[in-house]
Formats: C-alpha cells, sequence, structure tokens
C-alpha cells in the first residue's frame, strides 16, 4: 500500500506541470499533500491504540486494532474529479482495502484518465477503475460492498443507500445543500467580499458543494455589500466577465439549463442587481447577484450549484440562525464579523458539516479537520486520519491469563456472590468492600 500512494505522488506531479487553470492545480497539490501525509502518519495511524480496562475484567489489557473493512467501492462527482475520486481513495488504501472507484461520466475525460492511470501503475488485482454510467453504476450496486462511499446529491444518495441496505452494507454519504454565507456589519468588508468570491466563483464558479449559496445581510448594509461585489467582481473577471479565462463554464447543457430556469423566474429575474448575461454556445453564465429574493422561489428550495447568488435580508444579524435553522443542514456554514458573542452564537446555534468563520471554503484543505456532512448534507467523515478511520473497522481485543480466575463468576450464584458481581461491574471500591463484608444485598 505504500508503493501504491508513492507512485500516486509521483504521477500527480507530472500531471500538476501539465494542466493549466487554478482548479485542476489546486486539486492536484491537495492530493499530493494527502498522499504525503498517509505515507508519513500511516504507520502511527495503523498502531493499535491502549485501552484501559476495569474492575469487571482485573486482570487485563485492552488495546483498539484497526482492519481493513475489505473491498470498498468509491462513487466520485464531476466537479472536481481528480480530488473526489482519489482523496478518499487514498485512505482507503492507506487502511489496506482493495478498492473499486466509479468516477462520473458528466466528466468522461477525467474518468478515462483515472482508469488508464490506474490500470498502468497501480497492482490491478486489488483496485479497479469503472467507466460508465447508470447501467454500470447500478450493476456495481447490486453487488457486496464493504462499504460505500458516495459523492453527489440527495437523490442518487437515496438510490445508493437503498442498494447498500439490501446488504446491510455502511455508507458514507458526502452531499451538499445550502451553504449560507452570514455577513455582519463593522468588518473589513474588502477582506470579506473577496473570500466570497474565491469561495463562490473562484470555486468552479459556483459547482462546488462547499460553495456559498445564499448569503445573509442586514437591510441596512445590504447595498454596501452589493456595492462591494460589483467592484470586487469587476476587478477580478473584468467589463465582460464571459470573456474572462478566470472563470469557469457550467459542466454541460442540461446544468446550464437548470441554472437559466433557476434565474429566469417571474419573481427572481427581476431581482438581479448584478451580472445576469449568459452564452449558451459556451456554457457560461456570469457572476450574478441577486438581492431580496423570495424564499419560496425556487432558487432558493435547492442547491444552486453555479454562478447564481442571492442576498437575504434581515432586521438584525442574529436573526439568521433561525433562519438557517430552519431548513434543512448544510454541508457548510460562514460567517464574516468580528463580534465574539455572535461567533460563539453561530458555532452553538448553526448545526453543520463544517464552519468558518470570516473565510469561505478553506476548511476543505485542513487535513486534521474531518470533512464530511450531517442531516439532509451527508453522514460519515474523511480527509487526514478520519479518512483512514472510515475506511476501517476498529476492532475491541481483551487479553486476559489464566491468573485471577474469580469464582464468583461460576453457579451457584449466592446472594454474596451477585452483590459482589453487581460491585464489580458497578467500579465502586466502596461497593466491593461493602459486598465483601456482607453489607449489601444483590
Amino acid at each position: 500500500m505504500r508503493d501504491t500512494l508513492e507512485i500516486l505522488v509521483e504521477r500527480s506531479s507530472i500531471y500538476d506541470m501539465q494542466t493549466v487553470g487554478f482548479s485542476l492545480t489546486e486539486m492536484i497539490a491537495m492530493l499530493k499533500n494527502s498522499c504525503k501525509l498517509a505515507l508519513k502518519k500511516m504507520k502511527h495511524w495503523m498502531m493499535p491504540e491502549k485501552a484501559k480496562t476495569s474492575l469487571a475484567t482485573f486482570p487485563s489489557s485492552a488495546e483498539i486494532v484497526s482492519e481493513p473493512l475489505g473491498v470498498v467501492l468509491v462513487i466520485s462527482a464531476w466537479n472536481y474529479p481528480f480530488l473526489l475520486s482519489l482523496d478518499p481513495f487514498i485512505g482507503a488504501i492507506a487502511a489496506g482495502n482493495a478498492i473499486v472507484l466509479k468516477p462520473s461520466e458528466i466528466s468522461p475525460a477525467t474518468a478515462s484518465l483515472l482508469a488508464k492511470l490506474v490500470a498502468n501503475y497501480m497492482d490491478s488485482s486489488c483496485i479497479k477503475v469503472v467507466e460508465g454510467a447508470v447501467p454500470e453504476t447500478t450493476a456495481l450496486l447490486e453487488q457486496k460492498w464493504d462499504k460505500i462511499m458516495y459523492t453527489g446529491n440527495g437523490r442518487i444518495a437515496r438510490i445508493v443507500m437503498a442498494a447498500a441496505a439490501k446488504h446491510l452494507t455502511p455508507v458514507v454519504l458526502e452531499l451538499g445543500g445550502k451553504c449560507p454565507v452570514i455577513v455582519d456589519s463593522g468588518i473589513n468588508l474588502q477582506v470579506a467580499t473577496r473570500r466570497i468570491i474565491a469561495g463562490k466563483w473562484g470555486c468552479n464558479n459556483g459547482q462546488a458543494c462547499i460553495s456559498p449559496d445564499y448569503i445573509i445581510t442586514t437591510k441596512d448594509y445590504a447595498v454596501e455589500l452589493v456595492d462591494s461585489f460589483k467592484c470586487e467582481l469587476e476587478l477580478f473577471y473584468g467589463k465582460n466577465p464571459l470573456e474572462s479565462k478566470d472563470l469557469s463554464r457550467v459542466v454541460n447543457s442540461n446544468h446550464f439549463a437548470r441554472l437559466l430556469k433557476l434565474l429566469d423566474e417571474d419573481k427572481v429575474s427581476s431581482k438581479i442587481v448584478y451580472g445576469g448575461e449568459r452564452d449558451k454556445s459556451n456554457l457560461k453564465i456570469a457572476p450574478t447577484i441577486l438581492l431580496d429574493v423570495p424564499q419560496d422561489s425556487l432558487i432558493m428550495n435547492e442547491e444552486i450549484f453555479g454562478p447564481l447568488l442571492p442576498i437575504i435580508t434581515i432586521d438584525k444579524v442574529e436573526d439568521s440562525f433561525d433562519l438557517i435553522t430552519s431548513g434543512a443542514k448544510p454541508l457548510a456554514a460562514y460567517m464574516f464579523t468580528n463580534n465574539k458573542k455572535l461567533k460563539e452564537k453561530f458555532v452553538e446555534k448553526v448545526s453543520a458539516g463544517g464552519l468558518v468563520i470570516n473565510d469561505t471554503t478553506v476548511h476543505l484543505a485542513e487535513p486534521t479537520l474531518p470533512f464530511g456532512g450531517v442531516g439532509d448534507s451527508g453522514m460519515g467523515a474523511y480527509h487526514g486520519k478520519f479518512s483512514f478511520d472510515t475506511f476501517s473497522h476498529k476492532k475491541a481485543v481483551l487479553y486476559r491469563s489464566f491468573a485471577g480466575d474469580a469464582p464468583l463468576r461460576y453457579p451457584p450464584y449466592t446472594d454474596g456472590k451477585l452483590g459482589l458481581l453487581k460491585a464489580l461491574l458497578g467500579g465502586s471500591i466502596l461497593g466491593i468492600i461493602r459486598a465483601l463484608m456482607g453489607w449489601s444485598k444483590a
């Protein structure tokens, strides 16, 4: 397994030099870091973890041993096809599993490249890539696996989970949701705006599971926030963003049509305060900001997954917490504030896969933090050691010798024996003394 991880580092170095574009370069860099971390820490991760024992099993010692689950299936998404395929792949390899990887058919060129690289450079007896679309995925889900990891949307996740349930197969689901951004007043607005832009349009033009989905701010601050967006977006992408080489296109015509349906709804199209331009031939939509979009609109009731950013206004910042918690739990939530009490309340009140204060999306790059959802945004987590743990079984092992065999375990059971057993299992020294002295009853 160490050799396989070293190959991943070597090959990713080559393809890093051949790529153009911030997103792919970023993906390769994160994968290399994941590989290097696993190589460095794998021996430590694999070591049995000592566990304390109680009076109930005295004398004894115990440990928790990590063992491979067996054969796992990883079904990845199209928006970051290298990262979302190979990052969980690294954890599964480090934990000692055999793996079948099913890349998304929506990114067929990457799927083909992954199949070629894996076949050429890895052990094909325990690591395979299956290309294809719905029929191939359906056939894979009919098989029995020791674990399935799926990255994508909730609709397909339900199909994956139903198929896994037939074999009692555990699943990890990395989904998404409507990731909110709360913007308080009294902040460095230029820095905040730039960080939101980087997380929204800089991350695949909004086509990311942790991309900011909508903003919540006060009525008094909204106009200033919009003006800041207009200034910074023009600075980054120019007066005609559709011609910018730094703006990703929409992945295909179906998703392009879906986004236009959200944008062109009657109650929404009039709320555009910036952007809205589109180029169907090149599948590009300019960064678009909408102000005071109705809560019952389509754009506020499904994950946007594109370059559209609604701003919802409220009377006071504290109202944002109830607004967020009234919906499904998102994969990520963000807040920009200098107010310590608001930060504490944000962490306390908002349940999400991950929270970031005064930035967006950067928690994804931190291997010491688990990455995963909660509720409708998914279950399970990975990254760093969390990936190793996700694809490992934690086996409990208790060691005893033949000494210290207590007759009270065996029949016939007297009141004295039962009283002492109860005290031992309760772990109370005083209770054991009372039982030995005959002062307690079973």
